[in-house]
């Protein structure tokens, strides 16, 4: 293992690097090491202990492959001193693959053959510009295999390209070059124009490699996928044959001509095609790491957007034909009825049960999903609580429907609700959402969101593990309730999992609620480790010890409890006590295992203890006068909500069921990189229309000037 290399690759210590690594390696988690390790790793955030682990499974890839190799050449009896040296210091797949690349098994190359006929004497000779007259030499090695001096020449040239193409000097000029000026271009494929219309920007398109955006690039390769575009990445190909003549090209007149030809050969027939499918995969990798820090940091927000709390909820789910489902949702989440309303065809009906509904159950908030008909329902409902008189005293909120129905349908739902349809399940979701957005997301594909940009045509894998830590790190950081959580919720938290988070709803069911955080200790296979790891990111309301609901970890009481008994005063007093806080000398407990970091979390968590990150819940309305984009004229000013964000703007529901785009120049009176620097999921935001286009479905906005 190289240390130094993670050092110098994350931008921290080497110490850091060590402890985090011993952490990890002990079974702690991302969440765990940041917030109850700080002196451990010199206060190491999230995000960088997180590069330290991933950079250390790239390093354990790359020692399992060094292995796999030297074992291969060592099996050849072809492991030299020098190259062992060699492979041991190399540290990236690459240096390792084109060390390797003269000792793989080959197939039946042209190389492969004309060394089999006897021809590589001949290439040696010429490859070492010792041939003076080339047809000449090649005559002596005419015979029943080589028919003539032309074919001898090019089994030479052959053999030649070869050790061109696995010369490690070669490689690596040819790679630089790729770095420095290869271009990605592509071109329409023949008649398939109409059928391609939406890439028609990339019918004849090129840009720099190195600097074209994550977007565009994924935008060429589904094209290329779809068969649609034919897409090449390449430098000039004059630059790069200059420079391997540079490198290979001496000795004789004669001999510099036939390695100029087999430069050439080597160069466009092996040399440029292995380059570029290197290069093809580093921009895909780079483009997707881009894409899915977007998805990521998208997901985040939307995890940690504001909740409603615990109210008893009216949540509907507009429809026309079908009608609206609508259901009521007590504080904990627990459906306590449901039915079918038709508002735009019996609305006196309709007004009927939602007022009862309303006074039954002394609902306090609406719930309605933003899809078909969600303006009209909101209108309707928005008008009757006027008619009550309580427009003011119940809020109603517009919910967004993404990816509901996706968990309506999935068997998590149906083991919620075995004797609900899809549609129920669907408003329920909904009304959830509202109450809390995190408790609900985690329980639906992230994919299926619908945030980011081309999240299908990025690697699946890493984004599966980039997601699964944002989901991670948004459940941790804002705490779970051990008595009302869901197992979808307590899977998440650090050190749990499926099995264990089921275990816990299961001890729950049988056992009533956990009245301390000790009592998790009783759970089935839930060991110390386990505990360790959990029992800091779970609260647990109304439990005898205060700390039990607060983030100060099990192991670190006995320091709170020190602190109130040396002010003579109890822990549940000193939470309550700002004054006797104040008189808190944190660095008197100081101790080899705990530093003033930790002491500093757990005096800021005694003053506000279990404190929610997210924000308070803001209503939000529409422009009543504008309901489809026929009703958008060029300067309108209207609110909206930012629905999405991608690297080039974000998009914004401006209430007429097609959302409009601020491109990124267009977000601020200033320049921006990031969408994100003055944007955010969810966020309530002043646009003007710049430009309609209802046959493209297309909305322009700006935030300039507003």
């Amino acid at each position: 293992m190289n240390t130094k290399l993670i050092s110098s690759a994350v931008g921290v210590s080497e110490k850091q690097v060590n402890a985090t690594i011993a952490l990890l390696e002990e079974g702690a988690t991302v969440p765990f090491i940041s917030r109850y390790r700080k002196e451990a790793t010199g206060g190491l955030d999230e995000v960088q202990i997180g590069a330290v682990r991933d950079a250390l499974q790239k390093q354990m890839e790359v020692i399992k492959r060094r292995e796999a190799i030297l074992k291969s050449i060592a099996e050849q009896e072809k492991l030299t001193p020098e190259l062992k040296r060699k492979l041991e210091g190399a540290w990236t797949l690459v240096e390792l693959e084109d060390l390797y690349l003269p000792y793989k098994q080959k197939r039946k190359t042209r190389a492969v053959m004309a060394v089999e006929k006897g021809l590589e004497p001949l290439a040696k000779r010429l490859f070492e510009g010792r041939v003076s007259d080339s047809v000449q030499t090649a005559q002596a090695f005419v015979n029943d295999q080589v028919a003539n001096t032309d074919e001898a020449l090019q089994g030479a040239r052959d053999i030649i390209a070869e050790w061109i193409n696995e010369d490690q000097e070669a490689r690596h000029r040819i790679r630089l070059l790729f770095k420095r000026s290869a271009v990605i271009s592509s071109k329409v494929k023949k008649n398939k124009e109409t059928e391609g219309a939406k890439y028609r920007d990339y019918f004849d398109f090129s840009e720099t490699l190195a600097k074209i955006p994550s977007h565009r690039l994924l935008a060429l390769r589904r094209g290329q996928q779809e068969g649609i575009l034919t897409v090449n990445v390449a430098p000039d190909e004059d630059h790069a044959l200059e420079s391997l003549d540079r490198l290979f090209v001496k000795g004789e007149p004669d001999s510099k001509d036939q390695l100029i030809l087999a430069i050439s050969d080597g160069y466009k027939r092996l040399l440029k095609p292995s380059i570029e499918t290197e290069f093809n995969n580093l921009s895909k990798e780079k483009a997707d790491l881009s894409a899915i820090q977007i998805f990521s940091e998208n997901l985040r927000q939307l995890l940690l957007a504001s909740p409603l709390g615990q109210k008893t909820v009216l949540a509907i789910d507009p429809g026309y034909r079908t009608g609206c489902k609508v259901v009521v949702l007590d504080p904990q989440g627990t459906l306590l009825t449901d039915t079918v309303i038709y508002p735009f065809e019996r609305s006196r009906e309709a007004s009927a049960v939602i007022m009862e509904l309303l006074k039954a159950y002394k609902v306090t908030d609406v719930a309605i999903g933003n899809g078909t008909a969600g303006r009209e329902t909101e209108e309707f409902v928005l008008k009757l609580l006027q008619t009550m008189g309580k427009a003011e005293d119940i809020g109603l909120y517009m919910v967004s429907e993404q990816g509901a129905s996706i968990y309506s349908a999935s068997d998590l739902a149906r083991e919620e609700f075995p004797d609900k349809d899809v549609t129920v399940r669907g408003s329920i979701s909904i009304g959830r959402r509202l109450m809390d957005p995190l408790a609900e997301l985690v329980k639906i594909d992230p994919k299926s969101i619908g945030v980011g940009q081309y999240q299908h045509d990025v690697d699946q894998g890493a984004l599966k593990n980039a997601l699964d830590t944002v989901v991670e790190s948004c459940v941790n950081s804002v705490g779970v309730n051990l008595n009302t959580a869901s197992k979808h919720l307590l899977r998440y938290v650090s050190g749990l999992g499926p099995g264990l988070a089921q275990n816990i709803v299961e001890f729950r069911g049988k056992n009533g609620v956990f009245k301390s955080r000790q009592q998790l200790l009783k759970v089935p296979r839930l060991g110390n480790k386990a505990f360790e790891q959990a029992a800091g990111f779970l609260r647990i309301e109304q439990a005898a010890n205060p700390l039990d609901n607060s983030a100060v970890h099990p192991e670190r009481y006995n320091i709170v409890e020190q602190m109130a008994k040396d002010l003579g005063t109890t822990v549940a007093q000193l939470m309550k006590d700002a004054e006797k806080r104040k008189q808190i000398d944190l660095k008197t407990y100081v101790s080899d295992s705990v530093g003033l970091p930790t002491l500093t979390d757990i005096l800021k968590e005694l003053e506000k203890p279990s404190r929610d990150p997210r924000e308070t819940v803001q209503r939000f309305e529409f422009d009543r006068t504008v309901r489809r984009a026929e009703d958008l004229q060029v300067g309108m000013i209207l609110p909206g909500i930012v629905t999405n964000i991608t690297a080039f703007g974000a998009f914004v529901d401006i209430g007429v069921k097609q959302d409009g785009l601020v491109h990124v120049s267009q977000l601020a009176d200033k320049f921006i990189k990031d969408p994100n620097e003055v944007v955010h999921l969810q966020q309530a935001v002043q646009v003007k229309v710049t430009e309609v286009d209802l046959n493209r479905k297309r909305i322009a906005l700006t935030m300039k000037g507003l």
